[in-house]
This record gives C-alpha cells, sequence and structure tokens, in this order.
C-alpha cells in the first residue's frame, strides 16, 4: 500500500498594499531613499507608486488647468503632486481611502485604492472627493518575478502599508517613518546589500 503523501502549495507571496522601502545601498537613482507603495503585485509582475518625491516645480493647480478643470480651492490648487515613477509620467494616479469608487479605481486592500480616472479630479473641485489622498504624476514596474528578486537582494525592505504615513506624514519623513514602522533603527541599516 502506498500512502499519496500531498505537497501543499503556499499561498505566492504579494506585497500588494505594502511599502517598499529602499534599502540606503539601493544605487538606482530613480529610487534611492524612495517609498513605494505596491498597489499591484502578481505572478505577471508589480506596479507602485513612489509617495516621498515632491514635483518642487508642479502643483495641483496647473495638473488641472491642463486638464481644462477649474478651482479656485486654494488648498486644492496648492497641493503637491508627487512623481510615482519612471514609467508613463503624463499619467496620474490618486491614491485616497477605500470608499467611493470612480471609473478606474483599484482597490488595493487594507482601506486603500488607487484611481486613475478624471472623475476623481471633477469631485474633489465640486468638494465631493475623499478628504484625504495623494496626487502622482507615473509609476514604477516590475515585470514577473523582478520585485521578489530585489527584494531577495535586500535592495527593498517591505511593510503592510500604514495611511497614516501617506495621509498624516510630511513627505520628506515617510521613509523614516516606514523604516521605524518596521521596528529597525535607522542608524543600524547597512549600506551593503546582497548575502555574503
Amino acid at each position: 500500500m502506498s500512502l499519496a503523501v500531498g505537497v501543499m502549495n503556499p499561498e505566492p507571496l504579494t506585497l500588494q498594499n505594502h511599502f517598499l522601502i529602499a534599502m540606503p545601498a539601493l544605487a538606482d537613482f530613480n529610487f534611492s531613499h524612495a517609498v513605494v507603495y505596491v498597489c499591484a503585485h502578481n505572478e505577471e509582475g508589480a506596479m507602485g507608486i513612489m509617495v516621498n518625491r515632491p514635483l518642487m516645480d508642479l502643483k495641483l493647480g496647473e495638473v488641472l488647468a491642463q486638464l481644462d478643470i477649474e478651482s479656485d480651492k486654494s488648498d486644492l490648487v496648492n497641493r503637491t503632486v508627487y512623481l510615482g515613477g519612471p514609467i508613463q509620467t503624463e499619467r496620474g494616479f490618486i491614491i485616497h481611502p477605500a470608499g467611493e469608487t470612480w471609473q478606474s479605481t483599484l482597490i488595493t486592500g487594507a482601506g486603500l485604492s488607487v484611481t486613475s480616472s478624471q472623475d476623481i479630479l471633477m469631485a474633489l473641485v465640486e468638494g465631493q472627493g475623499p478628504q484625504e489622498f495623494l496626487v502622482a504624476l507615473g509609476y514604477a514596474g516590475w515585470g514577473a518575478g523582478q520585485l521578489e528578486e530585489e527584494v531577495a537582494n535586500n535592495f527593498w525592505l517591505t511593510v503592510p502599508a500604514d495611511p497614516r504615513i501617506l495621509f498624516e506624514t510630511a513627505y520628506q519623513n515617510r521613509w523614516e517613518q516606514a523604516v521605524t514602522s518596521l521596528g529597525i533603527d535607522i542608524s543600524n541599516l547597512s549600506s551593503d546589500t546582497g548575502h555574503g
């Protein structure tokens, strides 16, 4: 008599709804000290939005004007716009608490969503949009297995996304806050990568 031994296939690791925190030694200029919100991750690859790279010479009012959307709300038109990543920098994304959805909204989990359609901007102008939001242009992308390899090579730390870091923490403190949320003392982070 033989017994069939079943091999359990564990669920694939997904980093969706996590922050990627760039290790100090990550040499890629695009991602030095970056905090990336991973909004999609599956066997085909991953997509994320950097949340701590403000575009200093661009405010939301200019983006609205380019889309022929008028607003006289100073708190809205003076809102910071972030560089979400090096891919399709003309494309906009808004990270916001989950709830209402618009024409193109991805519910990412743990109470957050990402919307890329203009109707959310119209809602914001009309005072109907989310109270908390982060606007970014462009995104970061990884092919199948690429992000997993980068994490395995210690290019990134990962931690479940915390909306407080997105919406309540100043952009210049988000990297440090994300590291601290892991219980790691920043001064102990090595600039070495890989496994020696």
